[in-house]
């Protein structure tokens, strides 16, 4: 069975698949394109306790680097003089 885009390109998610997806109203739910042309659908769930606290924590020193040094001198100290071949 097909369903119609209603003029805002919305689609009504059938129950079969909502069931399927376990998805309340309300649920975020994310679509993936796959390279045959298709699209994954899927529920997105709570990520795991205490892992956004964690990720917080670290994006306050994110672009605080302590060296002055360009990313080119930076990948030849960490990689070696061919690092930028």
């Amino acid at each position: 069975m097909s369903y119609a885009l209603t003029v805002k390109s919305q689609v009504t998610v059938p129950k079969a698949i909502r069931q399927h997806l376990r998805v309340e109203p309300g649920q975020a739910i994310d679509y993936e394109p796959l390279p045959d042309g298709s699209v994954r659908m899927f529920a997105v769930r709570a990520a795991v306790p205490g892992a956004e606290d964690y990720r917080a924590a670290l994006r306050k020193w994110r672009g605080k680097g302590i060296l002055k040094q360009s990313t080119e001198e930076i990948m030849r100290f960490t990689r070696g003089e061919d690092a930028m071949r």
